[in-house]
């Protein structure tokens, strides 16, 4: 059996996560990431964040917990 999922490991820019690091799937149409985080702006949320023009991650805001 093939892994058909290609996973790489990207370092987060700005937010409250900026300098992590975490393993995102590139195969998406739509990359982006929504990680848990105890320091976003809603108790219980994720931060987001989506790769720029130049490949780096970077923030794009804080989603409330159980948000789609």
């Amino acid at each position: 059996m093939s892994d058909d999922i290609t996973t790489i490991t990207v370092e987060l820019h700005g937010g409250p996560l900026d300098g992590q690091t975490v393993r995102v799937t590139i195969t998406d149409d739509d990359p982006w990431t929504a990680i848990p985080n105890a320091g976003c702006t809603y108790p219980g949320g994720r931060s987001l964040y989506a790769p720029d023009t130049t490949g780096h991650w970077v923030w794009q805001d804080d989603q409330p917990a159980g948000a789609p």
